[in-house]
Parts: structure tokens; sequence; C-alpha cells
């Protein structure tokens, strides 16, 4: 598994390598040589990622990094160096996350990805699900991790960017998810499998609607950065572990909620609070939830 993306460092070069986990806690990986804060973005959801593979005695997830504090430098080294070696890393899971939406760039490692043999597994959110909607290659996709105001611009045929939804979709979007849905598929904006965070988390495969979670409800988790990136790299964990995507989906919201509740979180917990309790949370849980029953 390959998890790209950028962080918000100004001087981190471009890096490649395992990311590790310091200490029994996720508030700090360190990827070759250097060492990060699990706050939010890609970090939040590398550290859930690392703990996912870690409860089911996986490789722990290979990252690549670059600094980007907006000015798109360490999003291009990070595209370029996909396009060039995609073939010869060949992970069975990509997921790219926080990036500028680069058009072209994304469309450029879309046809390279197209030529690999076997395919890999393509996930995206944030930056990068809005470059491949943009770029037209959203259904090359096998799974998007939207939350409702994305899925409105997953949904508008003309937004190159959620900044430029059209008013008439952006409205009301909370309560109008299932049409949503339907007109992302209609236009091709949408990957093949959709998890939509939010207050009711939507499961979506092939523009179905497959299941609705709704519980436990833990709303103070709405006001922490990075529990919706959290789902994320748990989406590609599990979906390195070979699980059918709406699974995969349907076991990460779940576990996402209930270790938000474990967490008790008030507006000022950190998300490295609530990725730690993901361990407890699959050792309760995950046998009843999948059929992946661990000692």
């Amino acid at each position: 598994m390959l998890i790209a993306g950028t962080v918000p460092v100004t001087d981190m070069p471009l890096t490649f390598g395992r990311v590790e986990q310091l200490d029994n806690k996720g508030d700090t990986l360190r990827v070759d040589g250097h060492y990060l804060p699990c706050t939010q973005g890609t970090m939040a959801m590398v550290s859930a990622a690392l703990a996912t593979t870690r409860h089911l005695g996986l490789e722990p997830p290979q990252v690549l990094l670059a600094g980007d504090i907006g000015t798109g430098k360490g999003s291009r080294l990070v595209y370029q160096y996909l396009i060039d070696h995609i073939e010869e890393l060949a992970p069975r899971v990509l997921a790219l996350h926080y990036c500028l939406p680069i058009v072209t760039l994304m469309q450029r490692l879309s046809a390279v990805v197209e030529k690999c043999r076997p395919k890999p597994l393509l996930i995206a959110d944030a930056g990068s699900m809005y470059a491949a909607k943009a770029a037209g290659v959203a259904s090359y996709f096998d799974i998007f991790t939207p939350d409702p105001s994305e899925i409105a611009f997953l949904a508008d045929p003309e937004a190159i960017h959620p900044a430029y939804i059209s008013r008439h979709l952006f409205e009301d979007a909370f309560s109008r998810i299932p049409e949503l849905i339907q007109r992302a598929y209609a236009c091709r904006g949408a990957a093949r499998c959709l998890l939509i965070k939010g207050a009711v988390d939507y499961i979506v495969k092939d523009g179905v609607i497959v299941e609705k979670i709704a519980e436990p409800d833990v709303p103070q988790m709405e006001c922490i950065g990075g529990t919706g990136d959290t789902i994320t790299g748990m989406v590609a964990a599990f979906a390195y572990a070979e699980l059918d995507l709406d699974q995969a989906a349907s076991i990460s919201a779940k576990a996402n909620r209930a270790a938000g509740q474990r967490a008790s979180p008030t507006p000022a917990t950190r998300v490295g609070e609530i990725i730690d309790q993901l361990p407890e949370v699959f050792r309760e849980n995950l046998c009843r939830w999948s059929g992946i029953c661990t000692r």
C-alpha cells in the first residue's frame, strides 16, 4: 500500500519510505528520518492506516510525501514521482490525499496507472479527489471519501473546484445527499464506490446506496480536524487487506465513530487521541463487523 500526499511543512523535501510509529501513541510518526506530527490531513490518514495494518498483521504503509504550504511545488513533486515510478513501485493500493488539484498532472498520472498490470486499487480524498473529478478521470477511481459539500462538487458537471459549486447544488446539500449521489454518477464525477462522511455516513456502490450509518452519534467530532482523514486511512488499509470496498468503507465509518465515542472528545481533543482508540475498537468489534478475527 502506498499513501501519497503533501504536508504543511515548508522545507520538507520529497520523501519516500515506510512509516514508523515512535511509541504506543499516534502523535508522532517517522518517515525516512523525518518526524511528523499526526495533527490532520495526510498524516492523520497515514496514522489511521498504520494502526489498522498493525492490527491486521500487515506491512505498514509506504508513504510518498513532500512539503507544500500552498505554492504547489511539493504537490508537483509528488505527482511527477508517481508518474515516473508507479509501474516499478507496483502498489496493490494507491491512496492519494492532500495535493493541489493540478489537472494536467492528474490526467498524466491516471494514464500511467491505467497501463499498470495489475492496476492498483485507486483511492482519493481531499485535493486529489478534486483533481480527479476536474480532470475527468473520477470513474477510473475505486473509491472517493467526500463530505456532503464535496459530494455537491462531484455532482456539479461544470465545477472544477469545490469553491465553484453551483449554488442550487450547494444549498441544503446535507438533506439532498441521495439526489447528489445520482447526479454525481450521471455526470461521471464519482468513483466506483463512495463513502460520504457526515452526521450520517453513506456507503455507495455503483450509484446505489448500500448502507447508512448514523450510530454512535458523536457530534463533537465534527470540529476536530482530521477525523475524516482517519476514515480514508482505514479504508485504504482494509482495501489492502482485500476486503470488498463497500465492506472496507462500512467498517471504517463504524470504527471511526466507535473510536470517537471511546475518546469522549471535546473541541480541544486532538485527532491522535481518537486514533489511539482504534486498536481496542478493532479488538472489540472487527470480528463481528467483518469476520476478520485476530487474537
